[in-house]
């Protein structure tokens, strides 16, 4: 029994001598993982805090893991060289565009749906007479500018004129846009300062209107003093003096024309077009045309045939204008049908409209230069080596709708071309 109990003893104490040298051992194994956990953590601590020069030293046990960490580093650390390399670019870039934008002769503004100014060009701060560019953040636009009408919405504004009240001396047109591609809403405005372009443009006008009047007087004594002699109060004349007479009384009649039409194009600018409507019966109105212009077209040999209307459509117009209109277009078809065939003029109507128009069997129009042939001052006579301005057709669509109508075109090229004036019924 004794030994039996001594044998139990035994076996404890070998289990017990066992447990210590397995703890022992377990306790140096988890020292080990504790260090290497705190080398890892103090790693992690300083990529945390931007140093990912940081490398964990080489370990036989965990070397798979060391590898894996110290290999993200390095790609953190690759990546963020090129993060400040982007960057770099990046401000290069923004304080290239943004220099470019201070350079512009144009004001740059962006604002927010409250009016606030967010940003301004040093432009915007001359003429708003701001100083320094934080005096004007979170202003009010409307603080410093003036729009027509006391008009608040700033939304697609284009080339409208507006007041800067700290530069009253100068004329300035605004455009603004919404800026799409932010989350709230912006508007990007832009002014610009056109004192010098009006400047110019007024210079111009006055001197086309002075110089046109003053040659409408030289000519018209031209034209009288050729009419004398055609007339022969100054004697006989030979058949090849009249000729050349008659001649220079055409070209005289064409450059009075010219003069005639820069000064109205001047008026329509300057005051608008004024009628004097009255009451008229196309046909008869049309047939007087007609019968003026034949003149012109027999002297280049082809013939106006005139097609009335049965209904005999009336309007109210002005006579004068409406027959400069259709006087003009006439006389385009004469100059470039480049044939022989006759010229129609038909009166015609159409819903709420009656109709004047002016056929020719030429040259044509393309559909390009169609687009254009209503442009001030374009003209296809350039082609043609004629004389012309190219405001004829200009004045004519102006006067056109100035009666509430228009003129519209239809053309095949080396087939026809018709003219149609468009004038709204009584």
């Amino acid at each position: 029994m004794v030994s039996y109990f001594y044998i139990i003893n035994i076996g404890l104490i070998i289990v017990f001598i066992c447990l210590f040298f397995i703890t022992r051992k377990t306790n140096k194994r988890w020292s080990k993982i504790n260090d290497y956990l705190g080398k890892v953590t103090t790693t992690a601590d300083s990529v945390r805090y931007g140093d990912l020069t940081t490398k964990l030293e080489e370990h036989s046990t965990y070397q798979n893991v060391t590898d894996s960490i110290n290999r993200m580093v390095e790609t953190l650390n690759d990546r963020e060289k090129m993060i400040v390399e982007y960057q770099s670019e990046l401000m290069k870039q923004n304080r290239l565009l943004e220099s470019v934008i201070n350079s512009l002769s144009d004001g740059i503004l962006i604002i927010n749906d409250k009016f606030e100014i967010l940003r301004a060009t040093p432009k915007i701060l001359k003429w708003f007479g701001i100083k320094r560019g934080k005096d004007i953040i979170g202003k009010n636009i409307f603080e410093f500018i003036q729009l027509p009408q006391d008009e608040k919405n700033i939304e697609n504004i284009e080339n409208m004129e507006v007041f800067i009240k700290h530069s009253p001396a100068n004329n300035f047109i605004l455009n603004s846009q919404p800026l799409t591609s932010v989350e709230k809403k912006r508007y990007v405005v832009i002014i610009k300062d056109i004192t010098t372009e009006k400047e110019i443009s007024t210079l111009k006008e006055d001197f086309v209107a002075t110089l046109t009047h003053d040659l409408k007087v030289p000519i018209i004594a031209a034209a009288n003093m050729i009419d004398l002699f055609l007339a022969r109060k100054f004697g006989d004349i030979s058949e090849k003096q009249e000729f050349a007479l008659h001649s220079m009384k055409s070209s005289n009649t064409e450059l009075l024309d010219l003069v005639q039409i820069l000064l109205e194009t001047y008026k329509i600018k300057e005051r608008g077009i004024e009628l004097v409507k009255e009451n008229l019966s196309l046909n008869s109105f049309v047939q007087d045309v007609v019968n003026e212009m034949n003149t012109i077209a027999a002297d280049a040999g082809m013939e106006i045939i005139f097609n009335q209307d049965n209904e005999n459509p009336k309007v109210n117009a002005d006579s004068m204008q409406l027959a400069r209109v259709v006087k003009n277009l006439i006389f385009n078809a004469i100059n470039h049908s480049q044939s022989k065939k006759a010229i129609e003029v038909t009166v015609g109507t159409m819903p709420d409209f009656a109709t004047i128009c002016v056929t020719d069997y030429g040259q044509g129009i393309s559909q390009e230069e169609i687009k254009m042939i209503f442009n001030k001052y374009y003209s296809a006579a350039k082609k043609l080596r004629k004389v012309g301005t190219g405001l004829g057709l200009y004045l004519s669509q102006q006067i056109a709708q100035a009666h509430g109508g228009e003129i519209t075109v239809k053309s095949e090229e080396n087939v026809k071309t018709e003219f149609c004036v468009k004038i709204p019924f009584n």
